[in-house]
């Protein structure tokens, strides 16, 4: 196993108990605990974890891998939500997208989508004077340079400052430029979803961004693994209230959809 693998299966460990031990890592990983013990401690000169005796301790309350760290967890089920959200999007849309793994792969969904779509009208026209198949709007970077080499999606970025964790811009340079466009649908990645609180994630200037695309999108479409579901964060986002559809995986409880549906969510498990 690489250390990028140890290092990735460490955080997810961290990030789904709170604290690991040296000895219970060791053996799930299947490596001695000296080499756990480097490990643990690399991590936390990158300030990832807090070391303690015998383990690591996560930094807070809720903790956050860094978007690196998760492009590889339940990948499969992000890919499936991003392919059923792509076929929700009617062409011309103006797409505003948050930062994070689900929504990434939702960009690369559209962009495919996009390209089909091109060379399905035959591409009678250069791609620089024909109208867009969709326009994205995103304040996540590593999206917007996936998209800016496609031809077929007009890409708007946001200013601000960049989280390097999530590679998202916040902060007013983000708030301005959000505050002069208006979105067809807003794509939300989440790292919980509350049903008293609604959606929720770690940071809270990432959190009034998010806010700010639910608010100025006509439908708010949340993307989220289930695994999310029922979980708290440090910041709120919106209430469900916001929200018109939530795309899945198959892993959602059946009176958990029950419940979303009830509050008026369409719920799609895929």
């Amino acid at each position: 196993m690489s250390k990028h693998d140890r290092w990735s299966k460490l955080l997810e460990l961290l990030a789904g108990e709170g604290r690991i031990e040296v000895d219970d890592a060791a053996a799930a990983l299947d490596v001695s605990p000296a080499t756990i013990r480097r490990d643990l401690d690399e991590l936390a000169e990158q300030q990832m974890l807090v070391r303690t005796r015998g383990g690591a301790i996560a930094h807070g309350v809720s903790y956050e891998l860094p978007l690196r760290y998760k492009s590889s967890r339940h990948a499969p089920e992000k890919q499936r939500i991003a392919t059923a959200v792509a076929g929700m999007i009617a062409d011309g849309d103006v797409v505003g997208l948050n930062g994070g793994t689900t929504t990434t792969e939702v960009a690369r969904a559209l962009a495919l989508r996009a390209g089909g779509s091109r060379e399905g009208r035959g591409r009678r026209e250069p791609a620089e004077t024909s109208a867009p198949a969709f326009t994205v709007v995103t304040n996540a970077l590593n999206i917007a340079g996936e998209l800016a080499v496609r031809p077929q999606v007009k890409i708007v970025v946001t200013g601000g400052v960049a989280r390097p964790q999530t590679y998202e811009l916040v902060g007013p340079l983000t708030v301005g430029v959000l505050n002069e466009v208006v979105l067809d649908v807003a794509v939300l990645g989440v790292d919980g979803v509350d049903p008293q609180l609604g959606l929720m994630t770690h940071q809270e200037d990432e959190a009034s961004v998010s806010r700010l695309f639910a608010e100025r999108a006509r439908r708010v479409i949340v993307v989220t693994d289930s695994s999310k579901m029922g979980r708290r964060a440090f910041a709120r986002i919106c209430g469900l209230d916001r929200v018109d559809v939530l795309v899945t995986d198959a892993g959602l409880p059946a009176e958990t959809a029950a419940r979303l549906t009830e509050a008026g969510i369409k719920v799609h498990a895929v």
